[in-house]
């Protein structure tokens, strides 16, 4: 025999399966020849042949060495053996096997592309290449495959994206493992996503209740927010607050909502809108946050009344003004908007002596312009107040007043004028005075103020301009020297007055002077004046009594024209009819003695004005007169009544 048989004997073979073997050889002859063959006691395998009493199986005993013993029939026997190997050979009867049925990771959130998840490993009992295995994914959904890769040869399985916890915090997949013949076996894998904080808090503004009143009480809801953060743990643990300095504060709600309600009065003339910035901040480490910034609109409510630029206001108006002069324009704001804030202007009253304030001046509703209703006179008004009040258009309105106080300004548009009554005719000085002798004081006054009222006097006539003088501001006429014999007894001096206004006005005084020692003296001279007063009356009465005579004969031709007029209409009367026509008429016709002619007693009136240069008149009285005097003054018309009868 051969020192080694060698077999192959596949695993796949059937029981009972007969392999011949190489047979020995003996020289021997006879009983001495071979007899018989023997082997190694082995349950897989039998003899006469070589049989196959089981299946093989290569990954229990891949391989077998059995001795098959020669024996002949000599005596002693003598053997042989030969070493039978038996190699089985593989077949793919085995699947890949998982070292574990359900693979588990924990990775954190946010890893780096290629970061190593987990490994797993398959092993397959078979040789060669049915022993050799890969893998690969299931059946699982494009979204693991784009997050995670597994390495065919090694087994190892990474990231190849970024992984969410937010998104998704658990992968359950399957994998398999696949021989080089064709098996396969499966595992689960699942992957736990660990969260980090990497999520700010989230911001949502549900509801804005803009614009808010300014009136609205504290605790008005005026916004609804939802803050949410998609971490977990405490890294989702949320709390807000508020930055700003808006009257606003943040309350909690359950279930992440939170109401932004108003703290404090709005006041929109402070702030017409409150920005307030809502600040979310989670407990992760370290903690992140977001913030919203609001922006809340405050609506106008009428809580301001007009305010003037100035509680009081002065204006000065020369006087002799036009009608509709601007006097002053007033000015008043109202912090409110839109309606509430539009001023009109309006008279509240006012005060100005006896003329009242109502007339003078008026104001324009949307401009607060004064404007003078009238030319101002400074004599009868020289100062008065009115009140302005603003109102605004919200409803209710509100007002305020202000009080303008107008101050008319003099121009001299009047002259100077005499004061006092009649002055007496003349002045007496005796012929001894001496220089510096008082004479007479010229007394005027000017309705006029200040310079316009500031008066001096000038003599701008004298019969001797030498002897007399008056004082500029006193209006004193003295003697400017000692009265000489040479002096006419009868002097007449002609004062101005004048102001001090531009242009000046002025006005003259006439004063007649008598030199004169004693009374007894001065009486010549006084008569003359009466004499020539008298005849100017005498004058006067001649012509009063020819116009009264013509008015009655004119009255008396009238009425007996109409008496006339109406006999000739009815007819004559029958006692006209019974006297002749010569009964009228009669020649030669006499009066009795003691007939008396006249007429009936009769008055009038008669108004002179101040042209007139004579100062008195006197009427020659008749039967029963009764006298008038007419006397001139310097300003002023002049009425009197005459009364006279005669006989």
């Amino acid at each position: 025999l051969k020192a080694a048989l060698d077999l192959e004997i596949g695993e796949w073979t059937l029981p009972g399966a007969r392999f011949p073997l190489e047979m020995a050889q003996d020289a021997d002859a006879g009983s001495n020849s071979l007899l018989t063959y023997q082997l190694t006691s082995n349950p897989s395998f039998s003899l006469p042949e070589l049989v196959l009493e089981r299946a093989l199986d290569r990954e229990k005993q891949s391989s077998f060495e059995l001795v098959l013993t020669a024996v002949d029939g000599g005596d002693p026997a003598r053997s042989g053996t030969v070493q039978v190997r038996i190699n089985v050979t593989d077949a793919n009867d085995n699947p890949p096997v998982f070292s574990k049925s359900l693979y588990e990771a924990r990775v954190a959130e946010n890893l780096p592309a290629g970061s190593l998840v987990l490994r797993v490993r398959a092993t397959d009992a078979d040789a060669g290449t049915n022993g050799r295995v890969s893998y690969s994914f299931g059946r699982v959904p494009d979204s693991v495959r784009a997050l995670f890769t597994v390495d065919s040869e090694s087994g190892e399985m990474r990231t190849a994206g970024p992984l969410d916890f937010e998104e998704k915090s658990k992968y359950i997949f399957g994998l398999e493992a696949r021989d080089g013949g064709g098996l396969v076996s499966h595992c689960k894998v699942q992957i736990d996503v660990t969260d980090e904080n990497d999520n700010a808090p989230e911001i949502t503004i549900l509801s804005l209740s803009s614009p808010v009143p300014e009136d609205a009480p504290a605790g008005t809801v005026v916004a609804l927010l939802n803050v949410n953060d998609p971490d977990s743990g405490e890294n989702g643990q949320v709390s807000c607050e508020l930055s700003g300095e808006a009257p606003l504060s943040i309350v909690a709600s359950p279930g992440g909502s939170y109401k932004v309600v108003t703290s404090g009065a709005l006041d929109r003339e402070q702030a017409s809108e409150q920005r307030v910035t809502v600040v979310a901040r989670d407990r992760g480490r370290p903690a992140l946050w977001s913030s919203r910034e609001l922006v809340l609109e405050v609506s106008d409510v009428n809580d301001n009344a007009p305010v003037f630029e100035e509680a009081a206001y002065s204006a000065y108006v020369a006087e002799n003004n036009a009608a509709g002069a601007l006097v002053l324009r007033v000015q008043a704001r109202d912090a409110d908007a839109g309606a509430n804030g539009r001023v009109s202007y309006w008279l509240a009253g006012g005060s100005a002596g006896a003329a009242g304030a109502a007339p003078l001046v008026s104001v324009e509703a949307r401009s607060g312009a004064l404007y003078a209703q009238r030319s101002l006179d400074y004599e009868q008004c020289r100062e008065f107040t009115v009140a302005v009040r603003a109102q605004d258009g919200g409803s209710p309105a509100r007002s305020s007043t202000a009080t303008v106080r107008v101050f008319v300004l003099d121009r001299n548009d009047n002259a100077p004028r005499a004061a006092g009554g009649a002055a007496p005719p003349f002045e007496v000085v005796p012929r001894s005075a001496e220089a510096g002798y008082l004479v007479a004081k010229v007394v005027a006054v000017d309705a006029d103020a200040g310079r316009n009222a500031w008066l001096s006097y000038e003599l701008v006539q004298a019969s001797e301009p030498a002897l007399f003088r008056v004082g500029l501001h006193s209006g004193e006429v003295r003697t400017a020297r000692a009265v000489a014999e040479r002096d006419a007894a009868k002097q007449r001096l002609v004062a101005l007055v004048k102001d001090h206004g531009q242009p000046a006005l002025s006005a003259t005084a006439t004063l007649h002077v008598l030199l004169a020692d004693s009374l007894r003296e001065a009486l010549p001279e006084l008569s003359e004046r009466p004499a020539a007063a008298e005849a100017a009356a005498a004058e006067l009465q001649f012509y009063l009594v020819l116009a009264l005579a013509l008015l009655s004969a004119l009255l008396v031709l009238s009425v007996a024209l109409a008496v006339l007029a109406r006999l000739r209409r009815a007819g004559p009367p029958a006692v006209l009819r019974c006297l002749g026509a010569q009964r009228f008429s009669l020649p030669g016709a006499a009066f009795p003695a003691d007939f008396c002619e006249g007429t009936l007693p009769y008055s009038y009136n008669l108004c002179f004005s101040k042209r007139h240069l004579f100062s008195s008149t006197c009427f020659l009285p008749g039967v029963n007169a009764y006298s008038s005097s007419i006397s001139s003054r310097s300003s002023g018309s002049f009425s009197f009544f005459l009364g006279n009868s005669f006989r």
